[in-house]
């Protein structure tokens, strides 16, 4: 298998469930493996671990898994299950965790995440996935670059690292967003800014949701990780750790940025509107008396006073005039204008 495939591409040339393995070396390379030479692999030097990438979903794993590497049924019915919530446990010598990291395949939304499980007993490593993930490809072209990670712990802290940090993009784009919606003019664009925040406090949510158990199932991690979890991978992991709270605290923020900018555009709204109800109100007053006056002129009955002067009419106007003249005083004194 080529270290350039992408994962899509292992996915139809082999009808196994592995998309790439590699023999770590100690010394940050590591050799390709192939599914065959896998089965009942055991070190042949000294700081070798072996690290397959498989798809979960292909059929055979959960068996391969009990049958193999003697994992529990619980646990491998977990490893290949949909029930991704970020979490961790060690179960004897191993460590088991689901993980989660943004998904950038073509089409799919930041913040619909992706899972990936992992067990590993210090010399095997198995992470498994049902869609494509960058990370893995990421460090497999470091170790085959002679730049990657000595040992398994030091992998499953990469892996860890790596998918936060990828994290991070999406919430520099939602920020990025939001800053250029506060100097958008909401006088003309109201509609679409209320549909813009609110699928950003959707995305902050969705986002919050996941990120939220990730941090605790990497405490886990540094907390209740085997003997052969090193104390500098555990120092790692705190890093990832402080990070991760980091983003969450940013996403708060971010939240928080757009409820205020919800808010300030549906008050500006609603004043606008209000104001427009008011001058209605105003002009409504001003020519209900008008009105009055001119309705109560033009009944057509006798004895209607003018009906016969000439000049009646521009005495009515001249009456309307004035009542209008004097229904806008009395309105200024009271402040209504």
């Amino acid at each position: 298998m080529k270290p350039g495939m992408s994962e899509a591409t292992d996915d139809t040339l082999t009808e196994t469930p592995l998309l790439f393995g590699r023999v770590l070396d100690g010394q940050g390379g590591a050799r390709v493996i192939d599914w065959e030479e896998a089965q009942g692999w055991r070190p042949a030097a000294p700081g070798e671990v072996m690290w397959l990438h498989i798809c979960r979903n292909r059929e055979g794993v959960q068996e391969w898994l009990k049958s193999e590497l003697q994992v529990p049924e619980p646990t491998a019915e977990l490893l290949t299950s949909d029930a991704t919530r970020p979490r961790a446990f060690a179960e004897g010598e191993t460590l088991v965790a689901t993980l989660r990291g943004i998904n950038f395949n073509p089409g799919a939304q930041p913040e619909d995440m992706i899972s990936m499980q992992l067990w590993c007993d210090g010399r095997r490593l198995i992470t498994l996935r049902r869609h494509p993930l960058q990370t893995p490809r990421e460090i497999v072209a470091m170790l085959d670059r002679g730049s990657g990670p000595l040992d398994a712990g030091a992998t499953i802290t990469l892996l860890a690292e790596l998918l936060i940090t990828r994290m991070s993009q999406s919430i520099v784009d939602m920020n990025t967003h939001l800053d250029a919606l506060e100097d958008d003019d909401p006088d003309e664009n109201a509609e679409r800014m209320l549909r813009q925040i609110s699928t950003i406090r959707r995305n902050c949510l969705a986002l919050k949701r996941h990120m939220a158990p990730q941090h605790e199932a990497l405490e886990q991690i540094s907390r209740d990780a085997p003997y052969w979890f090193e104390e500098e991978d555990r120092r790692e992991i705190a890093e990832s750790i402080a990070r991760l709270r980091r983003y969450i605290d940013d996403i708060d923020i971010s939240k928080e940025s757009a409820v205020v900018l919800q808010d300030e555009i549906r008050a500006r709204s609603l004043a606008s509107s209000e104001h427009a109800t008011y001058m209605l109100t105003i002009v409504a007053g001003i020519f209900l008396p008008l009105g009055f006056l001119t309705g109560l002129l033009g009944i057509n009955v006798g004895g209607m006073p003018g009906m016969d002067d000439p000049d009646a009419f521009w005495l009515v106007v001249g009456l309307c005039l004035f009542v209008f003249a004097v229904l806008i005083v009395v309105f200024r004194r009271l402040r209504w204008l």
